[in-house]
């Protein structure tokens, strides 16, 4: 059957049009609105010039980055007022100012917070989902008042240590010290008071993860490092990974797959790039040596109470 025409019921005309804009079907003769709140089914467009951006239909995604997850409007951000003359730029130069005088405590220090938790980020090269969890852990943690009584920053490093945690990625608390400025034993003890606050639970770090980045640092092959995992692994199963730091025992696994693997690299060299001491690589290499009894597993004649090379 043919579709029938719409008319406008006040003039019977069939002269209507759709206001995309607004949502409504108008008439053009008597400016009757007959529908409203449409829904456009049409493409979504996506920005990728700037004399795009007037076809875009939504804006930007929510995200806990910004301090209002980017729900906000701020007077005069986009250099319209500069347009204007003396009297209308010093009226809206005071919405601005007031603007941002009302806002609450909660919102000012998210502000400074989140600037500083960006920067911390990109010095230490973390993916956005990393960010997004850690800028989320942190509005939770002013939410509830866990901020009081501690600076900033070490709540900063803290959220990002826990989101680091949480994705998997491998970095130290002596990484996050360095980022932020703030002292090992401070992010350490405000990451365990957070999470402990904020019910997060979080899993022991698994050793593999830092293989990839020590490897990469100390140029190892591919084949040092399939060895090394294989060693972790065999620790693992003996118990040996419990109760040591994960750095240390990835870095001695590390350094014994280098070793029979003829890529020799000092205790020296792969302590500095993993963090911890000569000591502590030499105590847990000795720990894997002699309990997994890799001389036979591996037909290598490893000696490990031979000299360290300088």
């Amino acid at each position: 059957m043919p579709q029938k025409t719409k008319k406008c019921p006040e003039c019977n005309s069939t002269n209507l049009i759709a206001d995309h804009d607004r949502g409504e079907l108008v008439c053009k003769s008597c400016g009757l609105v007959l529908e409203e709140r449409m829904v456009d089914f049409g493409q979504e467009w996506r920005e990728f010039e700037n004399d795009q951006e007037k076809r875009r239909r939504t804006g930007a995604p929510m995200t806990y980055t910004r301090y209002d997850r980017g729900l906000g409007t701020d007077i005069g951000q986009r250099g319209d007022i500069f347009q204007l003359d003396g009297k209308g730029m010093n009226k809206f130069l005071r919405l601005r100012k007031w603007q941002y005088r009302i806002s609450t405590a909660i919102e000012r220090n998210l502000k400074l917070a989140l600037a500083e938790l960006k920067r911390v980020a990109s010095f230490l090269k973390l993916p956005k989902a990393v960010e997004e969890e850690a800028a989320k852990i942190y509005t939770l943690a002013v939410q509830r008042g866990l901020v009081r009584g501690r600076s900033m920053e070490s709540v900063v490093a803290g959220a990002l240590y826990a989101a680091c945690r949480r994705h998997e990625i491998p970095r130290t608390l002596d990484e996050l010290s360095e980022a932020s400025g703030i002292e090992k034993k401070e992010v350490g003890r405000t990451y365990r008071f957070i999470t402990r606050e904020l019910g997060i639970r979080i899993l022991p770090s698994n050793p593999v993860d830092y293989i990839p980045r020590f490897a990469s640092a100390l140029k190892l092959s591919a084949g040092t490092q399939s060895k090394s995992v294989e060693i972790l692994e065999m620790a693992e199963a003996a118990d040996l990974t419990s109760g040591r730091g994960p750095t240390g025992i990835a870095a001695a696994s590390l350094y014994v797959a280098a070793l029979t693997n003829d890529e020799k690299r000092t205790q020296r060299e792969v302590a500095d790039v993993a963090g911890v001491t000569e000591v502590t690589i030499r105590n847990r290499y000795k720990e894997l040596f002699t309990k997994l009894n890799l001389k036979d597993k591996f037909k290598k004649e490893i000696n490990p109470s031979r000299k360290q090379e300088e």
